[in-house]
């Protein structure tokens, strides 16, 4: 398996730079891995498949405006964790003008590099907590090719986020409308999205990649909800790695995951062939071509099925993307 046989070509014109009007708006292709068969739909369908002992899962995660431009417009620094109340790391560009001890002003707040770690990322010391709400921008993907707006605070974030720490959002939650939400049996868990999300495979064999760390929360009492439904319907591809992350641990075959409180971090990398002890069914946004996400889907329903669906999506003119159309995987 090469990671070239994950590569679709995609019009440039696909791309969704911008949300639609409307959050329920969007299609849905849905995906029957048993029969093979793909249908389009309205992602407003999309409780018509679901059984009535499935469980939804979703990450509550919110998106925070995590990067930052210096005063005078030379730094660029996107906040990746925060480690107190005044120390973030950072990923800083240019790198090269931010050595150990040198400063930077952001909004009348001065931060100090007092470390370089190995990855390239700096610890900042500010003499002040840096006022992320007033002076961030969110880190929109570089395929859209534009800048954060007002409006992105809004849309780029899911209608259930409440949990600070992502840089990105999971797009498969975008399309829910408190409405539709609340008539669905659902959970939580908290995957913070990392930076990590967008640096691409760059190695000839997936087994080769080397997979980010994300940290995650799951109570006690949806561990206890998912092991008791008839079939987990995951919410994007964060919700999945949890969720076989916590499988991948459990040592009661009785049960998915331990029925207990679980918080930590997880770097699985789900490529095909892959055992899926936790989830039946999976919601997912369109992903870029070779990309770790793309093979997580793929594993799920089969390389030569997606692949398929996704070919067939580029035909129907499906939008693609953070912001365009999802796929439903049963």
């Amino acid at each position: 398996m090469r990671t070239s046989d994950f590569h679709y070509d995609l019009p440039e014109e696909l791309i969704a730079s911008r949300p639609l009007d409307e959050r329920s708006a969007s299609r849905m292709m849905v995906v029957h891995r048993d029969s093979g068969t793909i249908e389009h739909r309205m992602f407003r369908d999309f409780p018509g498949y679901l059984r009535p002992d499935d469980l939804l899962v979703l990450n509550d995660t919110r998106v925070i405006p995590a990067r930052l431009f210096s005063d005078d417009g030379k730094i660029e620094l996107l906040c990746l964790d925060r480690l107190s109340p005044v120390e973030w790391r950072c990923l800083v560009r240019p790198g090269k003008k931010m050595r150990e001890g040198r400063s930077v002003t952001v909004g009348g707040t001065t931060g100090t590099v007092v470390e370089v770690f190995d990855n390239g990322d700096r610890l900042v010391r500010w003499d002040q907590p840096v006022d992320l709400d007033r002076h961030g921008h969110l880190a929109l993907p570089h395929y859209m090719g534009r800048d954060d707006e007002l409006a992105d605070r809004e849309r780029y974030q899911t209608v259930f986020a409440r949990e600070e720490g992502a840089i990105a959002a999971p797009t498969a939650g975008l399309h829910f409308t408190p409405e539709m939400l609340e008539k669905l049996p659902h959970d939580f868990l908290t995957l913070h999205v990392g930076v990590g999300t967008f640096r691409p495979v760059q190695v000839d064999t997936p087994e080769e990649h080397v997979m980010h760390s994300e940290r995650y929360s799951v109570k006690p009492e949806t561990a206890e909800r998912v092991n008791a439904a008839g079939r987990v319907v995951a919410v994007g591809t964060t919700v999945t790695r949890v969720l076989e992350h916590l499988g991948r641990l459990n040592g009661d075959p009785a049960r998915r995951i331990e029925a207990n409180a679980h918080r930590g971090e997880t770097d699985i990398f789900i490529y095909p062939p892959h055992d899926f002890r936790v989830i039946g069914g999976l919601l997912t946004n369109f992903h870029l071509p070779e990309s770790t996400l793309i093979m997580l889907v793929s594993a799920f329903a089969g390389k030569e099925l997606v692949m398929e669906a996704y070919r067939e999506a580029v035909r129907e003119r499906y939008r693609f993307y953070s912001y365009g159309d999802c796929m439903l995987l049963i």
